[in-house]
């Protein structure tokens, strides 16, 4: 997409369109089993997807099917825990400036293995591998304000959602992001998948 054309969808038509894809997914009604050869051609020559998404590595997450979405529609970044890193701010930002999506979204999800390592870790002292260490460091941050007290179930489901928007925080706390904002061109939001439903929860 050349630079300065305006993008087809805003933020919200494209937070729409994910909403839509989920119903169709958690109902047994999704639309892309296949794509047409036409369709493969004609994205050959470019793309214009209208949301990028953090996720999380995890086999049972994959936001193209999780969303209905086609080839072409959505812009995946995709790492254990959806935390950051100045690889994955490096794709990030060329979402942003080279793609121009309206909506970025951070999902993580239900039963996380990662946010959990990072609950042992940060509460029990339970130590990982140097490279999982330093994934860890990007998650225990969020866990703070969490009450270790209550029940694990508890504690991780109230964990992933705190990660979520820890990195949707720090997301919005770079010059891009507040560039982009006051533009008024761009979303930014969080979402939690749950594994059992395939439901998406929108955090606001």
């Amino acid at each position: 997409m050349a630079a300065g054309h305006p993008h087809p969808f805003t933020a919200e038509q494209s937070l729409q369109r994910l909403k839509e894809g989920n119903e169709r997914f958690v109902n047994g009604l999704a639309r892309f089993p296949t794509v047409q050869k036409e369709v493969l051609a004609e994205l050959a020559k470019g793309q214009q997807p209208h949301t990028t998404i953090l996720g999380c590595s995890d086999s049972r997450v994959p936001p193209e099917l999780v969303f209905d979405a086609s080839f072409g529609e959505l812009f995946v970044i995709r790492v254990a825990g959806n935390v950051l890193g100045p690889t994955i701010l490096g794709t990030l930002q060329y979402a942003g400036l080279h793609l121009h999506t309206p909506l970025f979204v951070v999902m993580g999800h239900e039963g996380c293995g990662a946010v959990d390592a990072a609950i042992a870790s940060k509460f029990h002292g339970v130590a990982q591998r140097s490279r999982i260490e330093t994934l860890l460091e990007n998650i225990v941050p969020a866990l703070d304000d969490l009450d270790a007290s209550q029940p694990h179930e508890a504690l991780l489901h109230a964990a992933v959602e705190a990660n979520v928007r820890h990195t949707v925080q720090t997301l919005l706390d770079t010059p891009e992001a507040q560039a982009r904002l006051e533009e008024g061109k761009m979303k930014l939001i969080g979402a939690v998948y749950d594994l059992e439903s395939g439901r998406v929860r929108f955090l606001d």
